[in-house]
């Protein structure tokens, strides 16, 4: 299996991006990020031609998360399911060829201090909550998305500069360690142990060109699924070109199971 994941910021105004991306790549999964349409304007049969099916929990404007299989997809549920007041839509998790795959958009966090980074932090408590209620870390699941936050200094080209940004700040390193704390091993990181490896750029600043980003998407795993992982990394040529997302796709592939 290999599985692809992708902020998109719009799958309409990134579609045509997409659509080619899927052809060349031809992942067997495919995790989206931040679609910014509702479900009825999904473009499933674009996406359907390609031989993949789609499960959607979208959202008019922000947010939104799907995952795409060229399998069937199984038990799909959206959002956290914690009877919190929470219209946000980003979570959806499905079953794949006996994966489960668990795709999060997690809140950028606006500024430190604000509302919106008192709601971050809580988000990732509550999907850590999430993974202990209906998760098992000894059976393959892969937990994806654009989790907002790097994780090390090697995945930020200046730690000192955002060493106070929501991206970086210690307390939303401490959230994702407690998240990944659950037993899930980042797998780009058992294939690549080198700095400077990024999936996101700011449109600003020639941030690109120069390779000043941040690694922020990442494909998580549980130990018996990292165990067959056999590949990983990161489609950057895909932050080029006209009308970019700017966040590349990162992927991973795993050997078969037994």
């Amino acid at each position: 299996m290999k599985l692809a994941c992708w902020n998109v910021n719009s799958v309409r105004a990134r579609l045509p991006r997409v659509l080619a991306w899927l052809e060349k790549e031809k992942p067997d999964v495919v995790c989206l990020q931040e679609l910014k349409v509702e479900d009825a304007e999904f473009p499933s049969l674009e996406i359907e031609a390609l031989g993949y099916r789609a499960v959607v929990h979208g959202q008019r404007t922000y947010n939104g998360v799907g995952i795409l299989a060229r399998g069937e997809l199984r038990d799909v549920v959206r959002g956290l399911g914690d009877g919190v007041d929470d219209p946000q839509a980003r979570l959806i998790a499905a079953s794949v060829d006996g994966v489960r795959v668990v795709c999060v958009y997690v809140p950028n966090g606006g500024e430190v201090g604000s509302d919106k980074w008192d709601y971050k932090r809580a988000w990732l408590r509550r999907l850590r909550q999430w993974l202990d209620r209906n998760a098992d870390p000894k059976q393959p699941l892969v937990l994806c998305g654009d989790f907002n936050v790097s994780p090390e200094a090697r995945d930020v080209h200046d730690p000192a500069a955002w060493e106070d940004s929501v991206l970086y700040h210690p307390e939303a390193r401490a959230a994702l360690q407690e998240v990944t704390a659950f037993g899930l091993r980042d797998t780009l990181r058992l294939h690549h142990a080198d700095a400077g490896l990024y999936s996101w750029w700011d449109y600003r600043m020639l941030a690109f060109p120069k390779n000043r980003g941040l690694r922020i998407d990442l494909v998580l795993a549980t130990e018996p699924l990292a165990a067959r992982c056999v590949a990983a990394g990161i489609h950057r040529d895909e932050r080029k070109g006209k009308q970019p997302s700017d966040h590349a796709p990162v992927w991973a592939e795993f050997a078969p199971g037994t």
